[in-house]
């Protein structure tokens, strides 16, 4: 079963067993259009605009969309979880946070299917063992790569380190533009949103959630 599919269902699964019981609100299980469904859904959105889907010029326009989708959202093909199964536990001692800052972040606003980007900070405070720097860029690019809403992909960051690595505690901030109020809507550019999400010690405790706030940000 494709892994998009395998997470739908499991997704699935989980809502109707919510409470313990059957949950009659839990959507149906899904199942996934083929690619031709898609073309030519998007060969209907082209004639919806008054284009014409015949012409030149568009003519592999449905294609190379499918293909930049397969980019955007690839997100939908990996599972976080994955990306931090290898842990080290030489640490030699240390114990001060790790600070990953200015992460790219490309995602689309789930809402109007639009691009938001701008920066992921990361920091976590190891108990006993430390992840592959890359894999916590790569933990962004998962989450990111979906359609999302900035608040929950900051929690969705922070949940997914903090789980893997039972770490004392983790902090995600996260600075995006939203196209969605950019180039539409009120059409604020260069409007900034911040989102934070701390757990664990820094959730508990104001002093040391200032402090790693400052370094994430400075």
């Amino acid at each position: 079963m494709n892994a998009r599919l395998d997470l739908f269902s499991a997704q699935h699964s989980r809502r109707q067993q919510q409470f313990g019981r059957t949950n009659p609100l839990a959507p149906a299980a899904l199942t996934r259009p083929t690619r031709e469904d898609a073309h030519e859904a998007l060969r209907t959105l082209l004639a919806w605009m008054g284009e014409d889907p015949t012409r030149e010029g568009l003519l592999e326009t449905p294609d190379r969309v499918l293909r930049s989708y397969g980019e955007y959202f690839a997100g939908y093909q990996q599972d976080p979880a994955d990306l931090l199964k290898k842990s080290f536990e030489e640490l030699e001692g240390y114990s001060g946070p790790v600070v990953v800052r200015d992460i790219e972040v490309h995602s689309h606003c789930e809402h109007h299917m639009v691009p938001f980007t701008g920066r992921a900070h990361v920091a976590y405070l190891p108990k006993a063992r430390v992840v592959g720097l890359s894999k916590l860029a790569r933990v962004v690019d998962a989450f990111s790569r979906r359609l999302q809403i900035q608040e929950r992909l900051t929690a969705q960051i922070a949940h997914a380190i903090h789980d893997a690595l039972d770490a004392k505690a983790v902090a995600v901030v996260i600075a995006c533009e939203h196209q969605c109020m950019a180039t539409r809507g009120v059409k604020k550019r260069g409007a900034e949103t911040i989102t934070t999400q701390c757990l664990g010690l820094w959730e508990t405790d104001a002093q040391a959630r200032a402090e790693i706030l400052r370094q994430m940000e400075d």
